[in-house]
């Protein structure tokens, strides 16, 4: 019999292993490099003081695309990975007093969006039967195969899909259809921050994007049982049960060519040979980096897009308990186009931000001590390009503080019992990720899910890419999406 093909894998993030679980189900011998001594990228976890955190993404949706990974495997998802239905999804707090509780049924969503704010809950019905058709319309196309293959516009889905397009709200911002939909600027605000699940610009990122909502609404949002960090290892334990090695502390330096093919990888001086490599690095680094030696291959047009917006994140033990927060809050700023032309404009970060606050102790106990809890209080930030990020950091931990103690009514500065920090010179330190941006490039053009990498080079045979920064985005869900995609070139 012929010795199985060798997958080579360049990062351990969600996408690399999903792609190594998809490969070795193939038959490949798969080799995952990882320059961590961990995997999951972003999706890691650490402890400090006797607190818990997930370092990254807090939010689990679909989690269909998880347990698709253990079924292909002939297991049992439940036997690796457990989560549970969220309900509430997230609790809001407005800087006029406000306080909004989403719920997953959109009946009683609207009921509390009706007696909270006077919006009339058929609106919000209204609103989620748009968000549910744009779904439908550019899910099949735009979310679950390549946009860069003749075969995918040759299929009958895809032709009904381009008849439906003006449909699916292109053409207008996000700010702009939202308007069109609700009277009460709270409501407005409310589904604006959707954008922010990419990185993106509300004000200027295409009403398609309104499409989000329906994944969180519909398909719900979960709390995996031992905190988010349980995908990453359940994954991991997954793939090496298929028979993937996992090589930590290992930085591959270089993408090794044989003319225009793959040749295999650079890794401490050795050349590890294989019949195909999967970039799992974010794809400036991939080409900057891996590929240095060869800059005709550089796609100019794509590398120089605008990136995604970026995070500052404080881990905080608190001596305390909240019992008005939930597992996700949001504490609104009062001005959120201020906020983003911040962002966005003046690339610096504005005096009254939006706080994200993720509590996972109020779900896992023992991710905190007793009577403690675990804060991960998040706010959006530009990308790096070389902004004074200590004084920026300083200004936004006061400005934070003050919002959370107004709107708490407790001086939170008293509780800290201890601090980590996280901004965009940490994360692309630590992920690879150019300029610390979270999900590659934004989304602030209509244009923007065509102009993503591909998941195969046109150029190098055996070369493929998955992850945040490649077609179809960033987030759990389009990560794993990606190495589906790649999964599928293959054959």
């Amino acid at each position: 019999m012929p010795l199985p093909k060798k997958a080579l894998i360049i990062g351990a993030g969600v996408a690399g292993i999903a792609a190594a679980i998809r490969l070795a189900v193939k038959g490949y011998e798969v080799d995952v490099y990882e320059a961590n001594s961990y995997p999951g990228g972003k999706l890691s976890q650490f402890e400090q003081d006797g607190y818990r955190f997930d370092a990254g993404p807090s939010l689990f949706t679909m989690p269909q695309y998880v347990d698709e990974l253990f079924e292909l495997a002939d297991k049992k998802p439940s036997d690796y990975f457990r989560y549970q239905k969220l309900d509430p999804v997230c609790k809001y707090f407005y800087e006029e007093g406000t306080r909004l509780t989403a719920y997953a049924d959109i009946n009683r969503l609207g009921s509390e969006v009706q007696a909270q704010t006077g919006e009339p809950a058929a609106s919000i019905k209204q609103y989620f039967e748009n968000s549910s058709r744009i779904y439908n319309i550019t899910n099949h196309v735009f979310l679950e195969r390549s946009l860069h293959r003749l075969k995918t516009y040759l299929r009958w889905d895809t032709v009904k899909s381009v008849f439906r397009f003006g449909k699916i709200d292109a053409f207008r911002s996000m700010h702009r259809a939202n308007q069109s939909f609700f009277k009460d600027k709270r409501i407005v605000q409310f589904f604006d921050r959707y954008a922010t699940y990419n990185g993106s610009n509300p004000y200027h990122a295409p009403a398609t994007l309104n499409v989000i909502p329906h994944l969180e609404q519909h398909f719900g949002a979960y709390f995996p049982e031992g905190g988010m960090y349980s995908i990453t290892s359940g994954l991991v334990k997954l793939a090496e049960s298929l028979g993937v090695k996992f090589h930590y502390n290992s930085s591959v330096t270089e993408i090794v060519l044989d003319g225009k093919t793959v040749k295999g990888v650079r890794v401490d001086e050795r050349i590890i040979e294989g019949e195909m490599v999967v970039s799992n690095m974010d794809i400036w680094f991939t080409y900057h980096k891996l590929l240095r030696y060869h800059p005709k291959l550089q796609p100019k047009r794509i590398l120089s897009q605008e990136r995604s917006s970026s995070a500052l994140i404080f881990y905080w033990g608190i001596k305390q308990q909240f019992k008005e927060l939930d597992l996700h809050n949001i504490f609104f700023g009062a001005d959120y186009e201020a906020e983003f032309d911040h962002i966005w404009r003046q690339k610096d970060i504005c005096n009254d931000p939006t706080v994200y606050l993720n509590i996972s102790s109020k779900y896992k106990a023992n991710d905190a001590p007793e009577g403690c809890e675990n804060w991960f209080v998040m706010i959006n930030v530009p990308a790096n390009t070389g902004q004074d990020w200590d004084s920026l950091i300083a200004c936004a931990r006061e400005n934070i503080l003050s919002k959370l103690s107004r709107l708490l009514n407790k001086d939170i500065s008293k509780f800290i019992a201890n601090e980590s920090v996280l901004d965009p010179r940490s994360i692309e330190s630590r992920t690879s990720s150019y300029q610390g941006s979270l999900y590659g490039t934004s989304s602030n053009n209509q244009f923007a899910a065509f102009l993503r990498h591909a998941n195969r080079s046109s150029k190098v045979k055996g070369l493929y890419f998955c992850g945040g920064s490649v077609h179809p985005g960033g987030g759990i869900p389009l990560c794993l999406l990606s190495a589906k995609i790649v999964s599928e070139l293959v054959d």
